[in-house]
């Protein structure tokens, strides 16, 4: 069984607070229980924050803007932006918590000024989001860290992942790549999860996953049997919360569904084959078909064709060896409608 490696994206989720963040840390580490078949499965490997630098973020122009939404944490967008802002301190913090609890944890680094954050600790992974593909400065500054690497291609066609690769690859190879739409939420008809089969197909060399941004649960499960290796969604302690990712994240609830139907749907993939199943071998016995008489039949009677039909239970002769019966003496009087066994003939 292969294990899907599942990120919670914490994002700005936690509001400019390591407390709500720390909680949704805390979420994501229960473990999962599937109650009807009594199993305990893993929870989630990773978390995930993101990093800015407002002075890399956007023009002073565009920072300045009033940002009159109900979502808004400041009045102008760069006001808005500061108080999401987590410290470098504080996102060891919400480190050394999520590895106190077993979990890996991720960063996204938005700017090469966000490598600061490297003095303090290592992350498991650095995340590359989808708009950064092409911001072949910074890819360069994060592959020289030869920490491995996520992109997401979420605003990328085969070029721009192309180009990244080229520059991280000169440092390193241990990368990742996420199929991913940029649309908040991706609407069904955008999605194309068959990208994670082209992914596969071209990019085999690498780790292959999904970078989910639909509504629900649904689509990093079926990227899962398309054999995605890595997903990542977002996530939230309350969907209600004040901000623009927390109606599209996953709650609790959703986190607990998620990762069950994940851990499940591993179990669900199994081998390559085509056998009997060791759990079936009853049911097999019990509804399967064997060779039986259509009218009785008294010792000493040769066995015709027009002699036998097919009935449950399955433990006796099949068709196929129909030929073992036909022509055959009965040993002994064999009812109507009963199973012809060896011991008969």
């Amino acid at each position: 069984m292969k294990e899907t490696y599942i990120i919670g994206e914490i994002g700005q989720n936690h509001n400019g607070s390591v407390d709500i963040a720390k909680l949704i840390v805390e979420l994501v580490a229960r473990p999962v229980k599937e109650e009807l078949f009594g199993l305990e499965l893993k929870p989630m490997n990773a978390v995930k924050l993101t990093k800015r630098d407002l002075n890399e973020e956007l023009t002073v122009s565009q920072m300045n803007r009033i940002y009159d939404t109900p979502n808004s944490f400041g009045r102008t967008y760069g006001e808005h932006r500061a108080f999401l802002e987590l410290s470098d301190e504080e996102h060891l913090e919400v480190y050394n918590y999520a590895k106190s609890l077993g979990l890996d944890f991720v960063e996204t680094l938005c700017a090469v000024g966000c490598l600061s954050l490297l003095k303090l600790f290592t992350p498991d992974r650095l995340k590359v989001a989808s708009r950064d593909l092409t911001n072949l400065p910074l890819l360069s500054a994060l592959a020289e860290t030869k920490i491995p690497i996520i992109l997401s291609t979420g605003m990328a066609g085969k070029k721009e992942l192309d180009d990244a690769l080229d520059i991280i690859t000169r440092y390193h190879n241990d990368i990742s790549i996420l199929h991913c739409v940029s649309q908040y939420p991706t609407q069904p008809d955008n999605l194309n999860l068959n990208t994670i089969l082209y992914l596969k197909e071209h990019y085999g060399q690498y780790k292959i996953g999904f970078s989910d941004h639909t509504i629900g649960i649904s689509a990093p499960i079926i990227a899962v049997g398309m054999g995605a290796e890595i997903i990542e969604k977002h996530i939230t302690i309350d969907r209600r919360m004040k901000g623009t990712d927390q109606a599209g994240s996953l709650g609790p609830d959703g986190v607990n569904r998620m990762i069950r139907d994940i851990r499940v749907a591993e179990r669900w993939l199994g081998i390559k084959d085509l056998y009997i199943e060791k759990s079936v071998a009853s049911s097999k016995i019990k509804l399967e078909r064997s060779i039986a008489t259509k009218r009785a039949i008294s010792k000493g009677e040769v066995i015709t064709e027009n002699d036998i039909h097919m009935l449950s239970p399955g433990d006796g002769f099949k068709w196929c060896d129909k030929d073992k019966i036909i022509g055959k003496i009965a040993l002994k009087d064999i009812p109507a409608n009963e199973i012809i066994y060896q011991d008969c003939i």
